[in-house]
């Protein structure tokens, strides 16, 4: 089974190694989908929902959630960031009956990227 858990969060950024509009400063509503994959356990369950909600809260949002991300990633184009936040999350997020399958980033409403684990560098 696929279980996955939808956040929102603002951030600016400007990507350094881009020649286009992009270049300078803006910012975006990101969309951030967290997808685990796993097997009901005994409670019939791939795992509770606020799990991920406290995870993504305390190690992803707590970081990017109005912040330059800049400071976080050296070019933080949206490829970057869904890396960065699936290898924040994959142990915190693993289980003897799941893990974390996706990371899926929307910079816009029609605009996203996927990550998984087979992106990791």
């Amino acid at each position: 089974m696929f279980l996955t858990k939808e956040f929102k969060f603002n951030a600016a950024h400007n990507l350094v190694n881009y020649h286009g509009k992009c270049e300078k400063l803006h910012g975006h509503t990101y969309r951030l989908a967290v997808t685990l994959q796993g097997t009901p356990d005994e409670e019939d369950m791939v795992t509770d929902f606020t799990e991920i909600k406290h995870a993504v809260q305390e190690l992803v949002l707590s970081k990017f959630d109005h912040a330059y991300i800049n400071d976080i990633l050296e070019q933080p184009t949206a490829e970057n960031i869904a890396l960065r936040i699936f290898k924040t999350l994959d142990k915190p997020l693993e289980k003897p009956n799941c893990r974390l399958f996706e990371i899926k980033i929307w910079e816009t409403e029609t605009s996203s990227v996927a990550c998984r684990r087979e992106d990791l560098k």
